[in-house]
């Protein structure tokens, strides 16, 4: 009774967000719930525009609710690195930090609830339940970057493209999956060329494991694209 009371308190725009089951919201208390509705601000991002820069302060603190970004680096000859995604339900900023190491860019519309980076601090500081919940998120994250080391250092360019698309279809709500990245953007990520990168999704389609668009592809034999990544 006591949770459905404090739900009950929340605003549309919380009950309705469809990121709330996979978010760091879902580990909060009624109270917390309460006071992170009150707090956080919905933004909406066109596509291109960047939310955190590199070596720049991060003043703020966003639940990404719908969308894809990028998390992106600077080499010294002025290439950009892409390091990985962010999607519904994940965290992006540096809360408890200053300085941003990579910056966060919108591939297409997306939409995050965010907050002031020392308002987040003090709402995590209030409840206990929001830091932990935290650290298991960047244990999780941690997890997530040994998978790429495996993948960038001992996996083949089939097994590569295979494990980018299950990620893909992981994050998406959609049966028909939208590619947040251009097939150039896919290589820079695996470390493979443009036209490995299609040699590599035509196989697939070949095999009956993926449908393919320009833009979409759907998962048509799971267990067998996950074993095409493992």
């Amino acid at each position: 009774m006591q949770l459905a009371a404090a739900q009950s308190t929340l605003s549309s725009r919380c009950m309705g967000c469809a990121a709330r089951s996979r978010s760091l919201c879902s580990n909060f208390s009624p109270e917390a719930a309460r006071e992170f509705d009150r707090l956080a601000r919905p933004i909406t991002l066109a596509r291109g525009e960047t939310l955190v820069w590199e070596d720049d302060d991060t003043l703020l603190v966003g639940f990404v609710v719908s969308g894809v970004l990028k998390l992106t680096a600077s080499l010294a000859d002025g290439r950009e690195q892409i390091l990985g995604l962010a999607g519904m339900g994940d965290v992006v900023g540096r809360p408890f930090g200053t300085r941003s190491s990579y910056s966060v860019t919108a591939l297409g519309q997306t939409r995050l609830c965010v907050l002031g980076r020392p308002a987040f601090e003090q709402f995590a500081a209030t409840h206990p339940e929001v830091e932990h919940a935290l650290l298991l998120r960047a244990l999780d994250e941690l997890d997530r970057a040994r998978r790429w080391m495996l993948l960038l250092g001992r996996k083949s360019a089939g097994e590569r493209v295979a494990s980018l698309l299950v990620e893909f279809a992981e994050r998406s709500p959609e049966d028909n999956v939208a590619f947040p990245l251009t097939r150039q953007q896919m290589g820079d990520l695996l470390g493979l060329s443009l036209e490995t990168v299609s040699r590599e999704l035509s196989k697939l389609k070949a095999r009956g494991l993926i449908t393919l668009s320009v833009k979409h592809f759907r998962v048509e034999d799971e267990a067998c694209l996950r074993q095409r990544a493992a």
